[in-house]
């Protein structure tokens, strides 16, 4: 059965500044080579320790979340799609009875469940200090990523990943992470030791080595600084204009709905894709990319779909 949305938007838009799809897939795919890759990447962000769907009396969210219907969701979408990322990008903790009972256990045990490939690190990850996310680390079966955090003078030294490589059919998928500042935000004896970077240089950096050293055709950053501020602030938007090979940032922390994700033209003149599911699990985000492995152009199809408690699928 079709999933009931209140508002599903599709944007499809291509490089080559024209659009025709046979069966689903842009033009240029049958140009030169017929060997065209689709990765589905799904994201989330901004969490805070929602497990339960919001009451039918939420004056916001009514009926609206919760980890099993994400997860319901989910397998529908790897049942009918080949190659699935799954990603969050930051404050998975804080703000609900549960993160304060069980220090974060719950929500990484229910992401593992639902096969997250990777997430970074939200400044609410510090909440109960490093000691306490160093304790609840074990329980999440999949990758944390921070470029820009220093941690090897932590307890954390060598438990948060700088990148990750992954491969979904013949496509080579390289993440890198990056992270607010944290001073001013997170107390000093919460966050002890670790060091801020900034975070376009580190992007720079990432990007380069993704694609250099390792091939990387899709290069995504996880981002949990914010999609824009008026002061001008380091920001998703400002990564994207001054960054070269990074395609899509699959961003967190202002709690931004961007439907569709933002479109930013990079410093090599391509549009980078940035994506934000607004608050509490309650959207799904959801990206289609096709690639053409004969060409650098790219065809990305858009989809956030919402999340409700009494949803059928």
């Amino acid at each position: 059965m079709d999933l009931k949305t209140n508002r599903r938007t599709f944007t499809r838009t291509t490089l080559l500044g024209s659009l025709a799809l046979a069966s689903g897939i842009p033009f240029w795919a049958f140009g030169n080579s017929e060997e065209v890759a689709r990765l589905c990447i799904l994201h989330t962000n901004d969490t805070h320790s929602r497990i339960d769907p919001y009451p039918a009396n939420d004056p916001n969210y009514p009926n609206m979340g919760g980890y099993a219907r994400r997860a319901a969701l989910i397998n529908q979408i790897r049942n009918q799609v080949e190659h699935v990322l799954l990603l969050d990008a930051g404050d998975i903790f804080q703000g609900t009875p549960y993160f304060n009972m069980y220090g974060g256990e719950p929500e990484l045990k229910l992401m593992t469940m639902m096969g997250y490939d990777a997430a970074t690190v939200g400044n609410h990850e510090f909440d109960n200090g490093l000691d306490g996310f160093a304790n609840i680390l074990p329980h999440a079966g999949f990758p944390f990523i921070s470029s820009n955090y220093d941690f090897s003078r932590t307890i954390l030294d060598g438990k948060i990943d700088n990148y990750r490589i992954f491969h979904r059919g013949n496509l080579k998928i390289g993440i890198y992470g990056l992270g607010i500042e944290l001073e001013g935000l997170v107390g000093r004896n919460l966050y002890g030791n670790t060091v801020y970077h900034d975070p376009v240089r580190v992007a720079r950096r990432m990007e380069m080595l993704l694609k250099e050293d390792h091939n990387c055709q899709i290069i995504i950053c996880l981002s949990h600084l914010g999609y824009q501020y008026e002061t001008g602030k380091v920001s998703d938007v400002i990564v994207a204009e001054k960054t070269r090979y990074t395609d899509i940032i699959v961003g967190g922390h202002t709690h931004t709905l961007l439907e569709p994700p933002a479109q930013v033209t990079n410093s090599a003149g391509k549009n980078v894709y940035i994506g934000q599911t607004g608050y509490a699990g309650v959207r799904l985000g959801r990206m289609d990319l096709y690639f053409n492995t004969d060409s650098t152009e790219k065809f990305v199809e858009f989809n956030t779909t919402k999340i409700f408690k009494n949803q059928e699928i």
